[in-house]
C-alpha cells in the first residue's frame, strides 16, 4: 500500500473521529452538569488531535477505492475502541484493556460489560456507554457517508458497500448522501419518541436518555446494576422498551417508507417471519415460566416477551435472570440468539433474511432430487435470487458459525464450561451481549483475561461488520490487489 493510501485512510480517520467527537458532545455536557474535568480535558486534546491530521491532510482527496474502504471500515471500529477507551479510563479509572473491552462493545452495539457497580459510576461514563452505542447503532460509517459523499461521492458508495449489513445495500434515495441523512432522521424521531414515553411512565430524564439510546441502537448498557429489572413493577416500561426493542430490529429503510405513507416494507417475508418467530418463542417462553414459578400469567408472559425481543434484537436488556428458569427456558432463549434482527437494522445476528434464503434453498433442493428435468426458481418477495446470492449466505453461514466455534473453543480450551464458552462467543459474534453460564444476565464480562477481552472484541467486530469485511483482510490476495 503507498504513501497516498495510506494518508487517504488516516484523513478518513481523521473525519470520523471528528465525527465521534460531535457525537461525544452529548457526554460533555453530561461531564459540564456534574462537572468532570477529565472528561473536558479528554474531549478537548482529541478533538484538537483530529482536527490536526484532518486540516495537514487537507488536500488529500479522498477516493476511496473499494480496499482501502475495507480497510478504513476495520480500523473505524478500532478507532472507536481507542477514542472510547481513553474517555473510560479518565472517567472511571479502568484499564486500557477493559475500556477497550466496553467502548468496542458500545460501539458495536454488543452490551458485554466489564463493570460490576454500575449505578455508582460517574453519570458521564454512563452516559458515554449509552452514547456510544447510540453512535454504533445506525453505524458511524453511515453518519460518515453523508459527510464523505459531499467530498466524493465514489469514495462513500465504497464505503456504503463496505458498512451495509444483509444480502444487498439498499438506497432509499439516488445520493448516498440523503439516504445516510434520511436514515438518521428516522432514527433520531424514533429515539426521541422513546426517551419522551419512558419520562411520561416513570424514568427521570437522565434515564430515559441513556435507556432510549440503548434500546434504538439495540445496544443493552443500562444505568442499573438490575438492567431493566429496576423497573420490573412497572409493566409500562417494559412492554415500551419491548415495542421499540421489536421495531429497532426491523429493517430502517421500511420505517422511512412508513412515515412517507407506504407500509409495503412492513410486508416483506423477513418481516413476517422475524414477528411469527418473535412471537412463537415470547409465548412458549411465557408459558415454560409461567407453569415453572409462583408468577401471574400477565407477569410471566411480560418479562417473556421482554426478553425473547431482548435476545432476539441483540439488545441485551434484562428483567430477570433468566438462566435460572431451567433448561427448555434456556433452549427456547439460545434459539432467539441464533435469529437475529432484520437487514438493515441497528439490531446484529444472523438477520432473518439469511434463513428465508437458505430454507427456500432447502426447498428447492429437495424438489430438485425430487424432479431432476423440472424447472424451478428460488423467489424472495416476488424477486428471484440469484446463484451468486445463493453462495453468499452460504458463505456468510459458514464463516459465522466458524468463527463462533474458535472463539468458544478458545475459552473452553482456556477452562472456561461449555456453556459460557459458546454464549460467550454467541453473545460477542452476535452482538447480543449477556449470555449464559458465567456471562448470565446477572453476571459481567470482568474475569476473563485480558487477551480473552481482546479476543472477544475482535469476535464483536467480525460479528458487526458481518464477518466478510474482517475475514478478507486474512486473504493474501487482498493485499495484492
Amino acid at each position: 500500500m503507498d504513501r497516498r493510501s495510506i494518508a487517504k485512510i488516516i484523513k478518513f480517520l481523521a473525519l470520523i473521529g471528528l465525527v465521534i467527537q460531535a457525537g461525544f458532545i452529548i457526554p460533555l455536557i453530561t461531564s459540564f452538569i456534574y462537572y468532570n474535568e477529565y472528561f473536558i480535558e479528554y474531549y478537548i486534546l482529541c478533538t484538537l488531535f483530529f482536527l490536526f491530521l484532518y486540516f495537514i491532510l487537507y488536500k488529500v482527496k479522498l477516493d476511496l477505492t473499494i480496499k482501502e474502504a475495507i480497510l478504513s471500515v476495520n480500523l473505524v471500529w478500532i478507532l472507536g475502541g481507542i477514542i472510547g477507551a481513553g474517555a473510560l479510563m479518565v472517567t472511571s479509572g479502568v484499564s486500557f484493556v477493559d475500556g477497550f473491552f466496553e467502548s468496542v462493545s458500545g460501539f458495536t452495539t454488543t452490551g458485554a460489560t466489564i463493570y460490576t457497580h454500575i449505578s455508582d459510576l460517574p453519570k458521564v461514563t454512563l452516559m458515554l456507554r449509552s452514547t456510544m452505542h447510540w453512535l454504533g447503532g445506525m453505524g458511524i460509517i453511515v453518519l460518515g457517508i453523508g459527510i464523505i459523499a459531499m467530498i466524493n461521492p465514489t469514495a462513500s458508495l465504497a464505503l456504503f458497500k463496505s458498512e451495509s449489513t444483509g444480502i444487498s445495500a439498499t438506497k432509499i434515495t439516488p445520493k448516498l448522501k440523503n439516504t445516510a441523512a434520511n436514515l438518521w432522521k428516522v432514527y433520531a424521531l424514533i429515539t426521541i419518541l422513546n426517551i419522551a414515553l419512558l419520562k411520561i411512565e416513570g424514568m427521570n430524564w437522565f434515564d430515559a436518555i441513556n435507556h432510549a439510546f440503548a434500546t434504538i441502537s439495540t445496544g443493552g448498557f443500562s444505568t442499573k446494576d438490575a438492567s431493566l429489572g429496576y423497573w420490573i413493577h412497572n409493566p409500562l416500561i417494559l412492554w415500551t422498551t419491548t415495542f421499540f426493542m421489536t421495531i429497532s430490529a426491523l429493517n430502517f429503510v421500511a420505517h422511512y417508507k412508513a412515515l412517507k405513507g407506504d407500509f409495503s416494507g412492513y410486508k416483506s417475508e423477513e418481516v413476517k417471519w422475524f414477528l411469527i418467530v418473535f412471537i412463537l418463542l415470547s409465548l412458549a417462553l411465557g408459558f415454560v415460566h409461567y407453569f415453572s414459578s409462583k408468577d401471574s400469567l400477565f407477569f410471566s408472559m411480560t418479562n417473556s416477551f421482554f426478553t425473547i425481543s431482548s435476545v432476539i434484537s441483540t439488545t441485551g436488556f434484562a428483567t430477570l435472570d433468566y438462566s435460572q428458569w431451567g433448561h427448555l427456558a434456556i433452549a427456547i432463549i439460545f434459539i432467539a440468539m441464533l435469529v437475529g434482527g432484520n437487514a438493515g437494522s441497528t439490531a446484529g445476528g444472523i438477520k432473518v433474511i439469511r434463513y428465508v434464503v437458505m430454507f427456500k434453498n432447502l426447498k428447492y433442493q429437495i424438489k430438485k432430487f425430487l424432479f431432476p428435468n423440472a424447472i424451478f426458481s428460488i423467489k424472495v418477495d416476488k424477486t428471484p435470487i440469484n446463484a451468486n446470492v445463493l453462495s453468499h449466505v452460504g458463505a456468510f453461514f459458514f464463516l459465522y458459525i466458524l468463527t463462533n466455534a474458535i472463539i468458544a473453543l478458545y475459552l473452553f480450551a482456556s477452562g472456561y464450561d461449555a456453556l459460557t464458552s459458546i454464549s460467550a462467543a454467541l453473545a460477542s459474534v452476535g452482538n447480543i451481549g449477556p449470555g449464559f453460564g458465567l456471562v448470565g444476565p446477572a453476571d459481567n464480562f470482568a474475569f476473563f483475561t485480558p487477551l480473552q477481552k481482546i479476543i472477544l472484541s475482535i469476535g464483536m467486530i467480525i460479528g458487526r461488520l458481518e464477518c466478510f469485511t474482517v475475514i478478507i483482510l486474512f486473504y493474501k490476495d487482498f493485499w495484492k490487489r
